[in-house]
């Protein structure tokens, strides 16, 4: 075999492994996107809000994360922007940490990590935006 032969054949290699390499960056990239854009989904169920069961929840030890399942429905399907706080409170009870602009309701122990359900106020205490937060 000649050295131009022995050097194409280096290439050739060099070139398949750039592209398999490539290709699998490319499906890790789109899967780790897919899960952050479902990831609250798919981390606290798909459980229908429910003002009761909502209000007198309590972490036991067979479920630590005693809201979590009706954080997404809730965030997604309840609580609109524009309502306001005192609205926000009366649907949901006493929140378990406030602040001016900001108040959180705790969720419990999930996934082995605290998470909370934050609420955020615009200076007229109308809600902008709720997010899932963990501690």
């Amino acid at each position: 075999m000649s050295n131009e032969t022995k050097q194409n054949d280096v290439t050739r290699i060099f070139m398949i492994i750039t592209w398999a390499s490539a290709a699998v960056a490319v499906v890790a990239t789109i899967a780790f996107f897919a899960w952050w854009a479902m990831k609250d989904r798919i981390e606290f169920g798909d459980d229908k809000f429910d003002q009761v069961a909502w209000i007198t929840a309590s972490g036991t030890v067979d479920k630590t994360c005693h809201r979590g399942d009706m954080a997404y429905d809730l965030q997604q399907n309840v609580l609109q922007a524009g309502i306001t706080r005192e609205a926000a409170t009366s649907l949901l009870g006493r929140p378990s940490w406030e602040e001016a602009g900001q108040m959180e309701y705790d969720l419990g122990s999930c996934m082995h990590v605290i998470h909370g359900l934050r609420l955020f106020f615009n200076e007229n205490n109308q809600l902008t935006h709720s997010r899932i937060v963990q501690h």
